[in-house]
């Protein structure tokens, strides 16, 4: 269940990050809320994975599915470079999480 948790808090941390975007580009109350849930509820999720999984392997891994959960978002959604080095380097820190992941 705490890997479920911490899989939904880089799910959350990614929904915050697109909201920033929104709330750069429209600055209006609903894109700061959403903001604010996406966020709490990424740190809340991230509290209860961190009650069983170690919080070095449990903050790498919400951090990676965060940023490159992002940058793959900007590709998609906001038309952001897809160069293939680009997405190799995604690709390691998507390993480094799993392999986070499998050896813990």
């Amino acid at each position: 269940m705490a890997w479920l948790a911490l899989i939904l808090a880089g799910i959350f941390e990614m929904f915050g990050v697109l909201m920033i975007n929104k709330l750069h580009k429209d600055k209006n109350l609903k894109a700061f809320l959403l903001l604010v849930l996406g966020f709490g509820l990424s740190f809340i999720f991230l509290a209860y994975a961190m009650k069983i999984i170690p919080m070095g392997t449990a903050y790498a891994i919400w951090t990676g599915i965060g940023a490159s959960g992002g940058a793959i978002l900007g590709m998609i959604i906001y038309h952001e470079s897809k160069d293939w080095k680009r997405i190799v380097f995604i690709a390691m820190v998507l390993c480094a999480a799993i392999g986070l992941k499998l050896v813990s």
